[in-house]
């Protein structure tokens, strides 16, 4: 018995020791236009730039509301490893613009936020439809490389399973 617990204290501390933050959800690093900047005229595109590579798949979005909460976004959201980018109306009144995303972290979890920048003076645009940028996700290379959590956890059941069944065997007496 006294085998058998030393097996699996040593598969556990193997399976603790081996965790690696690979298994963390992607994090924002840049935009651009940059956080709470104040622009005269509006961006043609928004880009987000993540810090590790982001998922292809359509839960990938990207949303800009003006002051009025009509949307700006329109067209594929686009996926280049961690860089995510979408095209942008030209914006119409002055105000407060709002960026949401919503994207596929490498990890297989969505990770959502929202910025805001100014436009100091009007333009001559006119908002999109409501989906605009809510389409399925362009992807190019690196778009796939995150591991889901549930193949780690299947992994750590076969280990766990395998040296149980290698410290039973070991512990048995041999009879005669």
């Amino acid at each position: 018995m006294r085998k058998a617990l030393a097996v699996l204290a040593l598969a556990v501390a193997a399976m603790i020791g081996t965790a690696t933050p690979a298994l963390a959800h992607n994090v924002l690093i840049s935009t651009d236009p940059a956080k709470g900047t104040a622009l005269e005229t509006g961006p043609a595109k928004i880009t987000l730039i993540f810090d590790a590579p982001v998922q292809g798949g359509d839960i990938n979005q990207i949303s800009v509301l003006g002051p009025d909460r009509s949307q700006w976004a329109e067209g594929t959201v686009a996926i280049s490893s961690n860089v995510v980018t979408v095209p942008v109306r030209p914006l119409g009144p002055a105000g407060t613009y709002t960026v949401g995303y919503r994207i596929l972290s490498s990890d297989g979890h969505p990770v959502t936020g929202e910025y805001t920048f100014t436009l100091t003076k009007a333009g001559n645009g006119t908002p999109a439809t409501a989906g605009a940028a809510t389409g399925v996700a362009g992807s190019s290379s690196g778009s796939g490389g995150g591991v889901p959590v549930w193949v780690w956890v299947i992994g750590a059941f076969v280990l766990l399973a395998i040296g149980l069944t290698l410290a039973l065997r070991m512990g048995r007496e041999k009879t005669r």
